[in-house]
């Protein structure tokens, strides 16, 4: 095996699964793209085998590159629990928080309680790990994470304790290439009629899992339609950056913020019916997790905290 430590490999693996390509992975892992390059050959020759299939756009493990992606996560699981059981024998006055939530969920939901949580409690480290949901919800499964932030709870595990909120709502990104762009919004054009011919224009949704092709799936059901999905992308920002350059019609959660830039073109930011399509968003941790005071405090000031 290669000497990079796993962690350090697992993160390689999970950014360049999230931007699909190796030039993005290497801007947001500050690396150089011929560093992150020759990192994944060397595991390649190692073992034999191809973990990275590079005919694939955009690009994704082969089987062997899951079995491999598998075998680091246990890995780095094994050492979280290691460190997180011997810590409290090394440092008793030491408390750490450990909370998983996805990036662009995390710049929306974090900034409404964290502040106040961590001003209360200038002695808890709190520890980010912005994982995608499903690793998330691996780890608080195995304990070690204390919680997962996410939403639409609808589909987590059962061994989580889920506490969820409200109503919020989805907006659509219509650009003015769609035939649906009204240079004048009138609220009462968009019903059920409207969803129908919405869903028949060409979409550029967030790939097979996520909480939000989850629910537009459910739209495409209910209406019947075969739809004319033309891109998906694991990066709801990538989604949205391209519907506001006339590829296609997007669905974007109330936490993604939609700022106008130079070459834009004109668009529709529409939002969508609650008795249609919603999302509430949650905090969950194991069934068998015990909770201490802080922890407490923690979900109540979650709960209480988003609007």
């Amino acid at each position: 095996m290669a000497k990079i430590n796993s962690l350090s490999m697992l993160q390689y693996i999970d950014v360049l699964l999230k931007h699909g390509n190796y030039t993005k992975a290497a801007q947001n892992l500050y690396i150089s793209q011929s560093y992150l390059t020759q990192t994944i050959k060397k595991i390649e020759n190692e073992l034999g085998i191809d973990i990275i299939n590079r005919q694939s756009t955009p690009l994704q493990l082969t089987e062997a590159g899951k079995i491999y992606y598998q075998y680091l996560t246990s890995l780095v699981n094994e050492q979280e629990q290691f460190k997180r059981k011997i810590k409290k024998y090394t440092d008793s006055d030491y408390t750490v928080i450990q909370i998983g939530v996805l990036p662009s969920l995390g710049t929306y939901l974090l900034p409404l309680f964290l502040p106040k949580f961590m001003s209360k409690y200038p002695d808890i480290k709190i520890e980010l790990h912005e994982y995608i949901p499903k690793n998330s919800e691996e780890k608080i499964e195995n304990q070690t994470l204390d919680f997962f932030i996410g939403q639409n709870p609808e589909t987590i595990s059962q061994n989580l304790i889920c506490h969820k909120c409200g109503k919020h709502r989805y907006y659509t990104l219509i650009p003015e290439t769609s035939k649906l762009y009204r240079k004048e919004v009138n609220a009462n054009e968009y019903n059920h009629k409207f969803m129908k011919s919405l869903l028949q224009e060409k979409l550029i949704l967030t790939a097979h899992g996520s909480a939000i092709r989850q629910q537009v799936d459910y739209l495409i059901q209910k209406y019947r339609i075969q739809p004319n999905i033309i891109l998906e992308s694991s990066n709801i920002f990538t989604l949205v950056e391209l519907a506001k350059k006339g590829l296609g019609i997007t669905f974007i959660p109330e936490s993604v913020c939609v700022n106008e830039k130079p070459g834009d073109l004109a668009y529709n930011l529409i939002p969508l019916p609650l008795d249609l399509i919603s999302l509430s968003y949650f905090i969950a941790y194991s069934s068998h997790k015990m909770l201490s005071s802080v922890e407490k405090e923690l979900i109540d000031l979650f709960i209480s905290s988003i609007p």
